[in-house]
């Protein structure tokens, strides 16, 4: 375990990992108040992985997301943390998902399940989830899940599950709601929070009086004066953010929006395009980018401001994760200066205010290009088709240079690879043309 999490790049330990590892791995129940990307997902994995056993096949460890982006990642996670185990078994169980698809996997076993709160209920329900063998029970982002509605449904999981078992929650923010459900479910319970705020060098945070007139099209001077790779725009209302891509895609800008109305398939391409830095600016509410977790993000812009100075400062909090940089740019129009107030004094400190008029766009006017174009290529895991064999092909049978080639997301049905802008062209015919895995391939640019 120790070499496996060296070669992850697991080097230190975080702030929460090393406040609860050690009350975990001895078995304790634990409340833990972390933030996303503060390392958290090892936190629970690893006590997770020490009380299982790998020979038992039956689920042994259950981790209940609020949704089915942070499931998915945390899924990953484990996967990766769990190599140097024996061959252990992970599966996701979310909604938005053919039911029957689910089915044939539980049937094949698995040693830990993650999941949404309803999906998995409906599976004990209908009997194709059996907990009885459960000894780990996580929590994640319990805040979250509460503010959703799921407090009910996570009631009756845990109901069928042993009370002999290891329960750790971790929580964000820590509201009355999740000290009941703690008290409901827990056996006394070791408290770990560490009031980490976010370092005031490393975000870089500007203020820009607007009118509403100005307010869309100063995102786009933003944009082409600072020039950042990759941003995330957040907005009120889902008709702000329709408005605000139109507007960014006139101007030749690669932007995606994100918010309750999209399908999951949608949301899902979205998210890789995003992810995989080939989409410039994801255009978000705050309840569609819940759970998102995205490396290296260059800057984050209100265009709108919230009411609520908790919600800021999660927004803000987006960028300069782990040890990056970020830019924190916030829209104000004369009508939002109470809720800017209100923030300013929940920060204590006052905040920079700047002209709209000293955004200059680049010397050369080229519009802001994504440094990569995601393929996506018809075919995924059904196919058994692995992130190697999608590499493989495009390198040493293709002859592309593996530094051009970024992320490669495998799904169910679908697998999506990122390749340079300089490449994408060449790729996409070489792909078409070529094999993955002996097999000819259909392939689109998203």
């Amino acid at each position: 375990m120790q070499a496996n999490l060296q070669q992850l790049g697991y080097l230190a330990m975080t702030p929460i990992q090393a406040a609860s590892l050690p009350l975990a791995l001895a078995g304790k129940d634990l409340i833990a108040q972390a933030k996303t990307g503060s390392g958290k997902t090892a936190a629970f994995t690893l006590p997770l992985l020490m009380n299982l056993n790998p020979r038992r096949f039956a689920v042994q460890g259950l981790v209940l997301c609020p949704t089915r982006e942070l499931a998915e990642q945390v899924t990953q996670e484990i996967r990766r943390l769990a190599r140097a185990e024996d061959n252990i078994k992970a599966l996701t169980l979310c909604g938005g998902v053919p039911v029957r698809n689910q089915l044939a996997s539980l049937a094949h076993g698995a040693h830990i399940v993650v999941g949404t709160p309803g999906r998995i209920l409906d599976h004990l329900q209908r009997e194709t989830l059996d907990l009885s063998a459960l000894s780990t029970l996580v929590l994640d982002e319990a805040d979250r899940m509460l503010d959703m509605g799921f407090a009910e449904d996570i009631a009756q999981v845990i109901a069928c599950a042993p009370k002999a078992r290891q329960t750790l929650l971790f929580s964000a923010t820590y509201p009355e709601g999740v000290s009941a459900m703690a008290s409901r479910f827990m056996r006394d319970p070791q408290e770990v929070r560490l009031k980490e705020a976010h370092a005031a060098t490393k975000i870089r945070q500007r203020f820009y009086e607007v009118t509403e007139a100005e307010r869309l099209h100063a995102v786009g001077l933003l944009l082409n004066h600072f020039r950042p790779a990759s941003t995330l725009a957040f907005c009120n209302t889902k008709q702000q953010c329709r408005d605000l891509v139109a507007v960014l895609r006139a101007e030749g800008i690669a932007a995606l929006e994100l918010h309750g109305d999209l399908d999951q398939r949608d949301r899902d391409q979205v998210l890789v395009q995003f992810a995989n830095r080939s989409c410039s600016v994801l255009v978000a509410t705050d309840v569609a980018a819940r759970g998102l977790d995205i490396a290296q993000l260059e800057a984050v812009i209100n265009v709108d401001i919230t009411p609520d100075a908790e919600v800021h400062t999660h927004r803000v909090g987006r960028t300069g994760r782990a040890d990056g940089e970020g830019w924190a740019f916030s829209l104000a129009s004369l009508d939002e200066m109470g809720a800017v107030g209100r923030i300013e004094h929940a920060q204590g400190s006052p905040f920079t205010w700047h002209p709209l008029a000293e955004l200059t766009p680049a010397e050369d006017g080229e519009p802001l290009h994504p440094p990569m174009v995601t393929l996506q290529i018809l075919g995924g895991r059904k196919e058994k088709i692995r992130p190697g064999d999608v590499l493989g092909a495009l390198t040493k049978d293709m002859g592309f240079a593996g530094a051009l080639i970024g992320k490669i997301n495998v799904n169910e049905f679908s697998t999506y690879v990122a390749v340079d802008r300089s490449i994408a062209q060449q790729a996409l015919q070489a792909l078409n043309a070529g094999r993955v895995k002996g097999k000819s391939v259909k392939v689109r640019a998203l």
